[in-house]
């Protein structure tokens, strides 16, 4: 199944038999938090959404409180599990998830579905802006469904884990470049990069339109990476929120990957980590 529903796609499936929970996922990460001017996704969604779309609070029902595990840490499973149950979603429903355009959030929600065992889920490529269908402002109340979180063995990177995968096999850094290479550093103690992690900013996994790029065109961009189907894979990034739209890229293109959900947030808040800086990998 694909991971990723165009505009067209889901204007046809709301109107069949077995019509998808939406998930409203707007968030963004914004430095004017700290001057006390957040990003209020809860308004954008009230100021008009895909009718029938429910509200999901990204750093409520998404991930944890921030603190040594990340700023975005893996959500408590009841919260999680309450908040999917609340916005309809049971275990044999489709869901879709959309943002503000960008796909971050929305692919932070399909993530946690997949690992935790969700098994028809995708995102709504280009987000709202793709989206030409009306806009509704009042919010539904779905049936509560009955969807049970159940995490996979698998498919989650600690800091230990993003180590010996640096070393064995290829991490990506989905953070823009100049993160990367410790030339800025606009919110975590430390800029640079977890020793033998290649760059691969999340910003070349769409075109112009905010679309993802066909699957051969990121085939080949992972490949020249080092991340091939054969090739073990993971990805970070700040906090574990663009690195979810980096594995949603790398399943188009069919090469499995683990996520590192504390990320930089995590690895840069202990001093003892080694850090890397500059284009090279080491």
């Amino acid at each position: 199944m694909n991971a990723i529903i165009s505009a067209s796609e889901l204007a046809d499936a709301l109107r069949s038999d077995r019509p998808p929970v939406l998930l409203d996922v707007r968030w963004q990460l914004s430095t004017a938090a700290a001057a006390g001017e957040p990003f209020d996704g809860r308004a954008a969604y009230a100021s008009g959404h895909v009718p029938g779309a429910v509200f999901v609070d990204l750093d409520r029902e998404l991930a944890s409180a921030p603190g040594a595990r990340g700023r975005h840490p893996l959500p408590d499973l009841d919260v999680f599990g309450a908040a999917m149950r609340r916005a309809g979603v049971s275990a044999g429903t489709p869901v879709v998830a959309y943002d503000g355009g960008i796909g971050w959030a929305a692919a932070r929600a399909w993530w946690l579905l997949r690992w935790t065992g969700h098994p028809d889920v995708r995102v709504l490529d280009g987000g709202l802006p793709a989206w030409e269908g009306p806009l509704e402002t009042e919010a539904p109340t779905p049936a509560e469904g009955d969807f049970v979180p159940e995490p996979a063995g698998s498919g989650v990177l600690d800091a230990d884990g993003a180590t010996a995968l640096a070393r064995a096999g290829v991490l990506l850094d989905a953070r823009a470049g100049e993160r990367y290479r410790g030339e800025v550093e606009p919110i975590d103690p430390v800029g640079g990069h977890i020793p033998g992690a290649v760059s691969a900013p999340t910003s070349d996994n769409v075109a112009a339109d905010g679309r993802f790029r066909p699957a051969a065109e990121l085939r080949a961009r992972f490949g020249h990476l080092g991340a091939t189907p054969d090739a073990p894979v993971g990805v970070y990034c700040g906090s574990g929120v663009s690195a979810a739209h980096e594995v949603l890229a790398l399943e188009i293109a069919g090469i499995p990957a683990a996520l590192y959900v504390g990320s930089w947030s995590e690895w840069s808040s202990d001093p003892a980590r080694p850090v890397a800086v500059g284009p090279d990998p080491q």
